[in-house]
């Protein structure tokens, strides 16, 4: 298993001189990324439609093991009603992404932060959710931004479904930590920029604390956890992206986590 650490995007005008070198020109700013993390959250995806050979451009851009987790179009999880998001998931996966291969990272279904959580809709949402695609295995994450989420109740149907449920760092939307797929995706969003890489010391080393045991199969203790059940101990993926927040320093924090881990 491995830990797959990155930012959002990698188009961010005051990253240049600051993670990009100056000069370089805006359709090397991928593989320039690519060469210093190893991963990166897709958020073009979520307002617009792809074409196929924009995926494949973005896959001969970076080196093996390099990971896009793309986030879910506004048009499936900004609904009232989830499950009429059928059509809408079709269109999203059927763009082309498939063209990413093994390049391909999980999916992120970012919720509304007015949608709460309706146990019979949410199940009806998660049986929506494809294993496959073009014989290509997706891996699905949930980002809930409402309280009401954090209950057993949500982190049993998703445990049930395979799907991994956000591990959000964040002032107002709810932490919940438990572990409910093969893999973790985390959303770190606390960067300040008064800290010269976003997060100080003690915070970064604590992360790759945190990284480590996920990797393990562990559920570290110091997180908000809302189910008594825990998740069974097996190694797992790690996804871990620093989003938000300060983004300037984003990239520096991404950078310096990948350091303390190797």
């Amino acid at each position: 298993m491995s830990i797959h650490i990155g930012i959002g995007g990698w188009d961010f005008d005051p990253w240049r001189g600051t993670f990009y070198p100056e000069g370089l020109a805006k359709a090397r700013q991928l593989g320039h990324l690519a060469t210093r993390l190893t991963a990166t959250e897709v958020n073009a995806t979520y307002y617009g439609t792809m074409k196929p050979e924009t995926f494949a451009k973005w896959r001969d851009s970076v080196p093996d093991g390099f990971k896009f987790a793309l986030k879910a179009s506004r048009f499936c999880t900004n609904r009232r009603v989830l499950v009429e998001a059928a059509e809408s998931i079709e269109k999203f996966l059927g763009q082309g992404l498939t063209e990413l291969g093994d390049r391909l990272g999980p999916i992120l279904w970012q919720l509304a932060n007015t949608k709460k959580f309706d146990a019979g809709e949410f199940a009806d949402f998660l049986a929506l959710l494809p294993a496959s695609r073009d014989g290509i295995g997706l891996r699905h994450a949930i980002e809930p931004r409402h309280e009401s989420f954090k209950t057993a109740e949500f982190v049993a149907l998703a445990r049930k479904a395979g799907v991994a449920i956000v591990m959000a760092e964040h002032d107002t939307y709810p932490r919940i930590a438990d572990i409910t797929a093969d893999f973790v995706y985390a959303r770190l969003q606390c960067a300040k920029e008064a800290e010269a890489l976003g997060y100080g010391p003690e915070a970064l080393d604590r992360w790759a604390g945190v990284a480590r045991a996920w990797e393990a199969g562990e559920s570290p203790p110091g997180l908000d956890y809302v189910s008594e059940a825990g998740a069974e101990a097996r190694p797992r993926d790690a996804f871990i992206f620093f989003i938000g927040g300060d983004k300037v320093r984003n990239p520096l924090a991404a950078e310096s986590l990948i350091g303390r881990l190797r």
